[in-house]
């Protein structure tokens, strides 16, 4: 096999490395979230059969962002409206039971989460999250920022193989 000259591997080095920043830059602004926090997802105590969406509405959930599902002995389950309304685990658009599940909120609009064990979503182990949809002014922003990074990390990496490299 014929060796590569230095300006060819240079540019593969650099589209190589172009290419891993786009990827890390992708959710450089995406938060993950625990669910339940220090208590986890498990059935709410008492009567409390509020509370998961209590916290949820606490939250600016955005595109990109993770929501974490810590729990023992039960499972979790995105169902459309109508299944979350009437608790019905039988037609999960996602099923999980590993007990540390992480969703990516992948679409602005809502999402139904149930557990799928025997009645726990009566019970209230149930929640609505609500990932908002960006507005304009904050992609600019957003892309803004992003930009800057990118250009700025592209200048350091050209930099530094310039004085690798050519010297």
């Amino acid at each position: 096999m014929a060796s590569l000259s230095t300006q060819t591997r240079f540019l593969l080095l650099l589209v190589s490395t172009i290419f891993s920043s786009l990827q890390l830059l992708q959710c450089v602004y995406c938060t993950e979230f625990e669910v339940g926090e220090r208590g986890g997802w498990a059935v709410p105590p008492g009567n409390d059969t509020h509370m998961y969406n209590e916290w949820a509405s606490r939250k600016r959930f955005k595109v990109g962002d993770t929501i974490r599902f810590k729990y023992k002995k039960d499972s979790v389950m995105k169902v459309n409206k109508k299944d979350y309304n009437e608790c019905n685990s039988t037609r999960p658009e996602f099923f999980s039971n590993n007990g540390n599940t992480i969703v990516t909120l992948d679409h602005s609009g809502f999402f139904y989460f149930i557990s799928g064990a025997t009645g726990h979503c009566g019970k209230g182990q149930r929640m609505i999250v609500w990932v908002m949809t960006q507005d304009a002014s904050v992609r600019i922003t957003s892309h803004a920022s992003h930009t800057a990074l990118f250009s700025y990390g592209l200048f350091v990496i050209i930099v530094s193989f310039h004085f690798v490299y050519l010297n």
